[in-house]
């Protein structure tokens, strides 16, 4: 799976929580939405500059860009992340083992991990068709 077939079938599958999702395209979606916070980064820092709150010495960045962007992505991004736990045999919930700092780390090296070859439980082996 490529990265625009991978963007493609993320966002076409919104709020899909059944079936399986390969490692290339969890991969794949992931660079997606670093490469995207990064430009609306840049966009929002032209755009709307930063801001210095000087009576609180901290400094801000106004990024409403990146932040609506963000919350428009965090439904499909949630549930690619539980297709891909399904294509390793694995219930969605495993996800809420990434909420622990110790758990991040192993959800991302499970997610390097290839799959279950063949059909499981949560549907047929996604690609067999590729």
């Amino acid at each position: 799976m490529g990265f625009t077939q991978a963007i493609s079938s993320v966002l076409g599958k919104y709020a899909t929580f059944e079936g399986r999702a390969p490692r290339s395209e969890y991969w794949w979606w992931v660079l997606f939405t670093i490469l995207l916070n990064w430009a609306l980064g840049f966009v929002d820092l032209a755009l709307f500059g930063a801001f210095s709150f000087i009576a609180t010495g901290d400094f801000h960045v106004f990024t409403p860009l990146t932040t609506i962007v963000g919350i428009a992505l965090i439904l499909p991004s949630i549930a690619l992340s539980v297709r891909r736990f399904h294509d390793m045999d694995r219930t969605g919930w495993w996800l809420l083992l990434g909420l622990t700092g110790i758990g991040a780390v192993i959800v991302t090296i499970w997610f390097i991990f290839k799959g279950t070859d063949g059909p499981n439980r949560f549907g047929p082996d996604p690609l067999s068709r590729f």
